[in-house]
């Protein structure tokens, strides 16, 4: 909270959900249950006050932090009063990337305005960027359940098998390790890999089939996200593996070229730099222009937490903060690669999680 009064310059901060929760909601809260759909939160320095219905009144004071006061609204009416009091003539700073056109709207109807509404979203992700030991902690719990949920998944493959029916093992093997799925699940069969974003189909698995797994769990609100690519019960005489095993070298060369570039100070593209270049050089330029996106994404309360390993980034890598790494080759008509694995930004050098 400190951090984003800093950077904002603001009275109070005003984070409101609407059919969904806004993740600095969670984020400043620490809630880790409830439907808070609808809800409004006024940050000060020193104090919250979060306005709820009846439906959430019991679990927020049963779970709030002690600077929290929990306010019941019985009405439109009483929900206006309350915010008229505590933005009334303030400097109200907003994360102006979530909230609909209709928020603004409602702003408009309080009986005492505010002196001024600040879109204070970069603020709200400066401070995310950095994780605290606590998250990073949970992160790595998710991390280490992805795992175990597509190695699970991997072993109880069968021929015949469609896409879905695989999302639906290692969903489930995520859910019984007490986590949920941080985003929805990717898993595609052969030429379907060529699409980074495809979902999961009624495509058939088959005996020397390429499988892409790319899947997250959410632990107490905390994501991780890996992506594993391989082969289902190889030919290894065929050229399909022996195109696979080098395009498979290829990227796995690559992510660890980007690892060495991923430490303190660091300029966030340079780790994208260091994998486009090796993919787009290599053989001649056999695979130049196959890595199609951005080498990785910060990882927090959303699976795309804020900024990225890209070009074109406004700050620099510091320690504690989370990324993906995750280049990959894709060959429409064919399929491809990726390897995905979340990294710790470490201070001379980092290490997958």
């Amino acid at each position: 909270m400190r951090q984003i009064f800093k950077d904002a310059d603001v009275d109070v901060l005003l984070v409101a959900n609407s059919g969904t929760e806004d993740s600095n909601f969670l984020y400043l809260t620490g809630f880790e249950g409830g439907v808070f759909e609808q809800t409004f939160l006024v940050v000060g320095r020193k104090r919250m006050v979060l306005f709820v219905s009846r439906l959430e009144y019991e679990i927020a004071k049963e779970n709030r932090p002690r600077e929290m006061e929990v306010r019941q609204i019985e009405s439109r009416d009483d929900l206006l009063d309350g915010l008229s009091k505590e933005l009334g003539g303030k400097t109200v700073g907003i994360n102006g990337a979530f909230l609909p056109y209709a928020f603004y709207r409602f702003l408009s109807k309080l009986r005492r305005r505010p002196k001024s509404v600040k879109n204070v979203s970069a603020a709200f992700t400066s401070a995310r960027l950095v994780k605290e030991g606590s998250e990073i902690a949970r992160i790595r719990h998710a991390a280490g359940i992805t795992k175990a949920a597509i190695r699970e998944a991997r072993a109880q493959l069968k021929e015949g098998m469609t896409e879905r029916q695989a999302a639906g093992i290692v969903n489930c093997a995520m859910m019984k390790r007490g986590a949920t799925t941080a985003f929805p699940s990717i898993v595609s069969f052969d030429s379907n890999i060529a699409m980074p974003h495809h979902m999961p189909d009624g495509t058939r698995l088959r005996r020397n089939s390429m499988v892409l797994f790319d899947v997250g769990a959410r632990y107490r609100e905390y994501c991780s996200d890996m992506t594993r690519t391989f082969m289902f019960m190889p030919d290894k005489r065929s050229q399909r593996y022996k195109r696979f095993k080098e395009i498979y070298s290829v990227v796995a060369n690559a992510q660890r070229l980007a690892l060495r570039q991923i430490k303190e100070g660091a300029d966030p593209g340079a780790p994208h730099k260091a994998a486009a270049n090796y993919i787009n050089s290599y053989g001649n330029g056999k695979y130049n222009g196959r890595f199609i996106h951005a080498l990785g994404h910060s990882i927090g309360l959303d699976v795309h937490d804020g900024g990225g390993l890209a070009p074109g980034q406004k700050f620099r890598l510091r320690k504690n903060m989370v990324f993906s790494d995750e280049p990959g080759i894709y060959i429409a008509g064919f399929g491809g690669v990726r390897i995905e694995d979340d990294v710790i930004v470490g201070g001379r050098s980092s290490r997958f999680i």
